[in-house]
């Protein structure tokens, strides 16, 4: 079996939303402080044994949760017409991750999102 590293790093963005079509109170507008949990898996080592930088993963991951932080989700592409749940928001961020992290020896392997302490949905693509 090949080896394989886990690199796991967190960002946080605060947001808020409208659900639409939700029958209760959260069809209102309303907000949360959202955390991200960003996982890629490495299949090689570089030169000085990594399989990809945090900082660099992290560098990622917060100019992906700029673009939504103190925003109103449902403002933004592809929110206008996808309905920004916390799985929708969850898609979004990981194919986002991954357009920028994917290569031959890497790949997004994973994304978490807590939309509270108690609630998160965990989106991958395997």
């Amino acid at each position: 079996m090949a080896a394989q590293y886990t690199l796991k790093v967190l960002t946080d963005f605060a947001s808020a939303h409208t659900l639409r079509d939700y029958p209760g109170a959260c069809a209102r507008m309303h907000g949360h402080n959202w955390k991200v949990e960003a996982e890629v898996i490495a299949t090689r080592l570089d030169d000085i044994g990594m399989g990809m930088d945090f900082r660099d993963i992290k560098q990622i991951a917060r100019e992906i949760a700029g673009r939504l932080d103190h925003r109103y989700l449902n403002e933004l592409e592809p929110f206008t017409e996808v309905n920004p749940t916390a799985e929708n928001i969850a898609a979004w961020f990981f194919r986002e991750m991954a357009a920028q992290i994917n290569g031959p020896h890497r790949r997004m392997h994973a994304l978490t999102l807590w939309e509270t302490e108690r609630a998160c949905v965990r989106y991958t693509e395997d």
